[in-house]
């Protein structure tokens, strides 16, 4: 151990006494470190991002029935482009059929532009719901109450409008609880205020106004498809709960053994799924070119440790003489390159780490940086290290001591 720290103290001392020619022969690893560092944290923030959006939209403890299976292409899409709307009749077949479902919710969005005297938003998003979206764990009220089950089946004019909605129209001077609002010149009497949930990549999850699914079909027109989620009563019987569905729709819809669904059931899990393989493969190949660069600061450090063992012929040979053993010679070799290359490294860490949240504050794109991939990083390099230090090292044990000397 003391002869390894001693390694790495010349080491450190060669690096500092040769400050310029030490960064420039480690650049290529900060360059390539900052880039994995950034990289990965933008992936990793990223990921949990949408992966938060999905969860919360579809929910991990239901499965969503829609109009169109997943279409792998062109091809696909025209065989189930004249899919049927999913409608409340579908709702109703799941309902009566479904014994494992203890809530079916249908829903339809589109966009409006809601008021409140003279303050307005162009293009809210506007969501109908059927009763059952008590049931489900997306819809909250932080302020006020959610509309009753009273209230959606009889189309009652009221409404559970977002976080920043509330904000823009009534800001921090009027409670909006019982004021009413304007949707597409309609009104609505506000009854609850959801809490605050954030920006998905600069959108915001929080403009929206939540109102009876009639209301909606009334003011929009009824010419279309829904969204149906169903949520199972216990999470293990999810699978039994989706074949009930299934048959229930296909009995519905008077479909014969051999005919194909005509309608998309999905869970969470697909909609990730799908997430994933779009984008594991660009992901790949980002890290892939990115950790590239690694093996060209490798090489550098290879040749620049040659150039150093050529400079240190003198050197290696009097240690040599003095009784230095060849081993000691290669751990002081392997030693210097691992520092220098681990150096890179750290530097890099900090460069990309910086770079990330900096990325993170001024963007809309999300980033998370996270102790083992600085760990790795820095892991990464060390292997370079010592890897591509490996042969100037063993060049170096081999010298013969006396031809060592005899070199000017």
């Amino acid at each position: 151990m003391n002869q390894v720290l001693e390694s790495a103290r010349i080491a450190l001392g060669s690096i500092w006494s040769a400050k310029l020619r030490s960064f420039m022969t480690v650049l290529g690893n900060i360059v390539a470190v900052t880039s994995i560092v950034v990289v990965v944290a933008l992936i990793r923030g990223l990921n949990e991002s949408v992966t938060a959006a999905i969860l919360s939209q579809a929910g991990a403890d239901s499965f969503s029935v829609q109009q169109y299976p997943v279409a792998r292409g062109d091809a696909d899409f025209e065989k189930i482009r004249n899919n049927p709307y999913v409608s409340l009749r579908d709702a109703s077949a799941i309902r009566r059929y479904a014994v494992t479902a203890t809530a079916v919710m249908a829903d339809v969005s589109g966009t409006a532009r809601v008021g409140y005297r003279e303050k307005s938003i162009d293009s809210t998003k506007v969501r109908g719901v059927t009763a059952d979206y008590v049931h489900f764990s997306s819809f909250d009220a932080e302020r006020g109450r959610l509309m009753s089950t009273t209230e959606v089946d009889s189309a009652r004019p009221v409404a559970v409008i977002g976080w920043q909605t509330a904000d823009r129209l009534f800001g921090t001077d009027v409670d909006p609880l019982e004021k009413s609002i304007q949707v597409n010149g309609r009104h609505f009497r506000v009854v609850g205020v959801s809490a605050k949930k954030g920006s998905l990549l600069g959108q915001s999850q929080d403009e929206f106004v939540i109102i009876p699914i009639d209301q909606f079909l009334s003011m929009f027109g009824s010419r279309r498809s829904l969204s149906l989620t169903v949520k199972p009563r216990d999470m293990s019987r999810i699978r039994q709960a989706m074949d009930e569905a299934i048959v229930a729709l296909r009995s519905s819809r008077r479909l014969r053994p051999a005919q194909a669904e005509n309608f998309g059931v999905f869970t969470s899990d697909t909609f990730l799924d799908i997430y994933n393989q779009a984008t594991s493969g660009i992901f790949a190949v980002l890290v892939g070119v990115v950790a590239l660069s690694l093996v060209v600061g490798g090489i550098v450090i290879m040749n620049i440790m040659l150039m150093a063992v050529s400079e240190r012929t003198r050197e290696i040979g009097l240690r040599k003489a003095l009784g230095a053993k060849s081993r000691d010679i290669l751990t002081q070799i392997l030693t210097e390159s691992v520092v220098l290359s681990v150096f890179g490294g750290i530097m890099g860490t900090i460069f990309g780490s910086l770079i990330a949240l900096a990325i993170a504050s001024i963007t809309p794109v999300p980033a998370a940086v996270e102790l083992w991939s600085v760990t790795l990083g820095i892991g990464i390099t060390a292997v370079v290290g010592l890897f591509f230090g490996l042969y100037p090292a063993m060049r170096a044990s081999r010298l013969d001591p006396i031809e060592a000397l005899r070199r000017e």
